[in-house]
């Protein structure tokens, strides 16, 4: 299969673009579209065949839901009902994040196929804030599924180009809309009564949206990965994910780093500062940097996927991580950062 990547930048190319796509996916076929956060491999979420040529197209095991896209909550209400008792706070949710990087896991309704949530009785449910996944959503007319599109496992990509490094000759086309700007996927969470003014947020998987954030509308649950063989209750929630080929070790203080000799290291900083005391560890075989000398966490989320792969392509045999502050999206980089190291 030949993987056919058009441009989505200017005004005439967007409209062809997402002409096209909307034509590919009404007929079954599968897109990579660009979100916010990462670019994601979208089917017709009503199409149960279209669904598993997802699924096979990124090896993903039939135990891990998809993530359906909606355009609104008319829309939401033919996938998910709102139970009665976690309304109001999902209703003031849908309110400050949407549309945006914010997925609520809610009970599904029969329109959504068993294939689409793995077989669970709810369905893990978001609106994109990106302008071409809003154009071609109301285009097609329907809900979208669409996890990240790469292998499953793998770097998530935020660029055309490391989608085509993925899926080459297994999807037919790719919708280039540049690099994305939140860069980390979508924060994921399930709301619960609590019987008291503010309900609970069970935080399923960290991102954009942050327990800051969260803690405003209620309170903010925080979960454990789940451990091997365990399945998941919703995308984004296993122990081992978001990896590089190349193994990655994260370090908790410098003093961690034992070097091989022979071996080639090549490291991830957070903002390159020597008086963090990583950087100068060691004569790297490269470095990458994700908030050089500032450290500001936006950026580095933004540069997360993105330097990952630039290191896992430079032929080091181990990429050596340092700690990112585990506040605001830093959460949400620490995340896969100890899912990636996990995978090794």
């Amino acid at each position: 299969m030949e993987t056919v990547i058009l441009e989505a930048g200017s005004p005439e190319q967007i409209r062809s673009a997402v002409t096209q796509a909307a034509s590919s996916l009404r007929r079954g076929e599968l897109v990579a579209l660009p979100t916010e956060t990462v670019y994601g491999l979208a089917a017709c979420a009503s199409n149960p065949e279209a669904c598993a040529a997802v699924f096979e197209a990124k090896e993903r095991p039939g135990f891990d839901p998809l993530i359906v896209h909606v355009s609104g909550k008319e829309m939401l209400e033919t996938v998910a009902d709102i139970p009665a008792e976690t309304a109001e706070a999902v209703h003031r949710l849908i309110s400050e994040f949407w549309p945006g990087p914010l997925t609520f896991v809610l009970p599904k309704t029969s329109a959504v196929p068993d294939i689409v949530t793995a077989g669970l009785d709810t369905v893990a449910v978001r609106c994109s804030n990106h302008p071409v996944f809003k154009a071609v959503i109301k285009e097609v007319g329907a809900p979208l599924a669409a996890p990240s599109a790469n292998r499953f496992g793998s770097i998530s990509p935020t660029s055309s180009s490391a989608v085509m490094t993925e899926l080459s000759g297994r999807i037919p086309l790719i919708i280039d809309s540049g690099a994305c700007s939140d860069g980390m996927e979508s924060t994921i969470v399930r709301v619960e009564a609590s019987g008291k003014p503010k309900p609970f947020i069970h935080l399923l998987r960290p991102g954009p949206v942050t327990v800051e954030m969260l803690k405003k509308i209620g309170k903010v649950i925080t979960g454990k990965l789940l451990p091997p063989g365990e399945k998941p209750e919703a995308p984004g929630q296993l122990s081992t994910h978001y990896a590089p080929q190349t193994s990655l070790q994260l370090l908790t203080k410098p003093a961690d780093f034992k070097p091989v000799a022979g071996r080639r290291y090549a490291m991830l900083s957070y903002r390159g500062q020597p008086k963090d005391g990583y950087i100068d560890l060691h004569p790297w075989h490269k470095v990458e940097i994700l908030s050089p000398g500032s450290g500001k966490l936006p950026e580095a989320a933004v540069r997360f996927f993105f330097a990952l792969r630039k290191l896992d392509e430079c032929g080091a045999d181990t990429i050596i991580a340092e700690p990112v502050p585990e506040r605001g999206v830093g959460l949400a980089i620490q995340d896969r950062l100890r899912r990636a190291a996990a995978s090794h």
